[in-house]
C-alpha cells in the first residue's frame, strides 16, 4: 500500500469517526443552522426572493426568517379599519401561548403600501401598539414585489383613489421552512381556536 493510499484511508477513517461522534452527540450539531443551509422545499414561500426593510431600517430577504414558524399578514399603517384588527389578532394569539412557545414564533406584517410605510412610520406603529420586536417585525418590500408576495399569501387588494386599499385580511402560519400550514381570516381579539391549535402544533 502506498503512502498516498494509506493517507486517503486514514483521512476517510477520520471522517467516519468524526461522523460517528457527531451522531452520538459528542460534537453537537446546530440543527437550526443545518436546517437553514438545506435546500428549500419546492412549496416554500421563501422560494420567492423578497427583500424586506423593517422598522429599524434593516433590509434582508424574508428567507432569513427560516428556522422557526412565522405568522405572516399584509397590512398598511394608515389603515383605520381592518389592519388594527390584524395586529389585535396577532396579539390575541400570543396571549394563548406560554413564554417558551412565544419565543419559538415570529410575527411578520408586510406592508402593501411601501411608498408610505418607511421605517419611521412602521416604528410608530410598533411603539403605539407596544409590539415586542423580539417576535414582531413590521416591514416593507420594494413596490414592484407587493403583488408577488400578495399572490403567494393569497391576499387580494386594490388601491383606491384616496391612497387607501381595499384588501382581504388573513393570518398565514408558515412552518420553519416557509411552507403554509394554516390560515385564518378571523380577525380581532378573539382568536380562531382551530388556528391557535395549529400554531401550538407547529411550535412543538
Amino acid at each position: 500500500m502506498t503512502k498516498i493510499f494509506r493517507g486517503r484511508v486514514f483521512a476517510i477513517g477520520m471522517l467516519l469517526f468524526a461522523g460517528g461522534l457527531l451522531s452520538v452527540g459528542l460534537f453537537p450539531i446546530d440543527a437550526a443552522a443545518a436546517g437553514k443551509t438545506a435546500p428549500l422545499p419546492a412549496d416554500s414561500l421563501y422560494q420567492l426572493s423578497l427583500p424586506l426593510t423593517d422598522q429599524d431600517g434593516h433590509t434582508a430577504d424574508w428567507g432569513t426568517r427560516r428556522g422557526k414558524p412565522q405568522l405572516v399578514a399584509m397590512f398598511y399603517t394608515s389603515c383605520q379599519y381592518i389592519c388594527p384588527l390584524i395586529v389585535d389578532s396577532g396579539k390575541a394569539i400570543e396571549q394563548q401561548l406560554d413564554a417558551t412557545q412565544q419565543k419559538k414564533l415570529g410575527i411578520l406584517l408586510i406592508s402593501m403600501d411601501p411608498k408610505n410605510d418607511d421605517p419611521a412610520t412602521l416604528k410608530t406603529v410598533v411603539d403605539k401598539r407596544k409590539l415586542d420586536t423580539k417576535r414582531w417585525t413590521l416591514a416593507s418590500p420594494p413596490e414592484k414585489d407587493v403583488r408577488a408576495v400578495a399572490g403567494v399569501l393569497n391576499i387580494r387588494y386594490r388601491k383606491l383613489a384616496d391612497g387607501g386599499f381595499n384588501h382581504s385580511s388573513a393570518l398565514v402560519l408558515l412552518d420553519a421552512n416557509g411552507r403554509i400550514l394554516a390560515r385564518t381570516e378571523k380577525m380581532g381579539s378573539q382568536p380562531d381556536p382551530e388556528f391557535v391549535a395549529e400554531v401550538k402544533k407547529a411550535l412543538r
